[in-house]
């Protein structure tokens, strides 16, 4: 490994130097978790009495947005950063929009939350694309309801202003992100692609059909071809979830090397719906996961999902060859937030790293190369961050993570 955290060489050795950190298993790239929303971790285990719909899920979500400030989103990102590196997580694309107080005034310092979630994210000992979002209307031609004012900024180009004032290091970057077309007028989609120039550019795409309806009757386009018109779509852009998309749709996401972000736990758990993996990346659109709402915090079923999902869509298996399965989890996953260099075992890629164990109850007597569609989060002993042990034999390095959960979790939740 070199100085900056690069792997310097990839070299077959028969005894390990003294000092060496040895990698128990299969050993992979680091995985990338391409979206989150870290408070929504807040709701495992809490949403699932008495049924209901997506629109019913996010009376709730809003309840615990209402309840966080810098001080309590830092210690609950700091919790769940650190599950998500304990399921192999080097990466995390944040889709960060809570910017404001409660009343939709300005901390003192206008990024207060998202640097909370910073600071989080270097002390859980993960790399963080921080995706500022712009959001400014609660639908099409609607103001903002008043759960939701803390996430606007007024206009796109205030939004672009206070995104400017966030600094990038070594362990983080900075994306930006269009909510969704319900959620950023027509007239203000332009700054935003402006701000984003050079950028990762995420948007919630397609979740749901009535987001779909609402965009046909607002402006007679679906919100792909809206994206389209104004310059959205292209290969820094990842477009979330892509649940209900038509074939047009696919092709001009395929034909733009959009970037498909799947977050199959989540869409299954919010009953969105399965998405057209399959087509979107034979249509061109290279496809990576994310854990979303974090109704489970483990890549391996997000990438089994994957398969499972287009194999109850389809009736048939091997949809995905294995190989796929993992260049979602990493390469692709990377290279959707801003970390081109990442996500591969090669000279000049940085040393992020995840050994699964080949002996569990869940691995044993897999073949190394399908054990993506075999193991769990729980078959994960070492994960290394730029040369650094984050997590060792299953621990990570901050102790016991599910006493962080629990604390971080009291506090926002009623």
């Amino acid at each position: 490994m070199d100085d900056g955290g690069a792997i310097a060489s990839v070299e077959r050795v028969a005894e390990p130097e003294p000092g060496d950190v040895r990698l128990p298993g299969l050993t992979l790239p680091g995985f990338a978790n391409v979206h989150s929303h870290a408070f929504h971790r807040a709701l495992r285990g809490r949403t699932h009495g008495g049924g209901g719909t997506f629109w019913t899920w996010r009376e709730q979500m809003y309840a615990v947005a209402a309840r966080l400030d810098p001080d309590s989103y830092r210690r609950l990102a700091t919790a769940v950063f650190a599950e998500m590196a304990l399921a192999g997580v080097v990466c995390v694309g944040e889709f960060h929009y809570i910017h404001h107080r409660l009343d939709g005034s300005p901390y003192d310092e206008p990024n207060a939350m998202g640097e909370a979630l910073i600071d989080a994210a270097r002390t859980a000992g993960v790399r963080l694309t921080l995706l500022d979002t712009c959001y400014l209307t609660g639908g099409f031609g609607r103001p903002l309801d008043p759960a939701q004012r803390r996430f606007g900024d007024g206009d796109a180009d205030r939004w672009a202003e206070r995104m400017a004032g966030l600094g990038t290091d070594a362990t983080t970057r900075i994306g930006a992100a269009i909510h969704s077309v319900r959620a950023v007028p027509t007239d203000q989609i332009t700054t935003v692609v402006t701000a984003a120039a050079g950028r990762p550019l995420h948007v919630h795409l397609s979740e749901q059909p009535a987001e779909n309806e609402a965009c046909l009757a607002a402006y007679g386009a679906t919100p792909t071809r809206l994206l389209y018109d104004y310059g959205v779509l292209g290969p820094m852009t990842t477009a979330i979830h892509a649940t209900h998309l038509t074939d047009t749709d696919i092709a001009q996401l395929g034909a733009a090397r959009v970037t498909a972000g799947f977050c199959p736990t989540t869409e299954r758990d919010l009953a969105d719906g399965i998405g057209p993996a399959r087509a979107l990346l034979d249509a061109g659109a290279p496809l990576a996961l994310g854990s979303d709402q974090h109704a489970v915090i483990d890549l391996f079923e997000e990438a089994r999902a994957l398969e499972m999902h287009e194999r109850l869509a389809t009736r048939r298996r091997g949809r995905f060859t294995p190989a796929e399965l993992v260049t979602a989890l990493t390469e692709a996953g990377h290279a959707a937030l801003g970390w081109p260099e990442a996500g591969r075992i090669s000279p000049g890629s940085l040393c992020d790293l995840v050994a699964v164990r080949l002996d569990t109850p869940r691995t044993a007597g897999s073949r190394p190369e399908q054990v993506v569609l075999a193991a769990t989060a729980a078959d994960i002993d070492t994960v290394v961050v730029g040369g650094r042990v984050v997590v060792r034999q299953g621990r990570h390095l901050l102790g016991d993570v599910g006493t962080l959960l629990e604390s971080a979790i009291a506090a926002v939740v009623t």
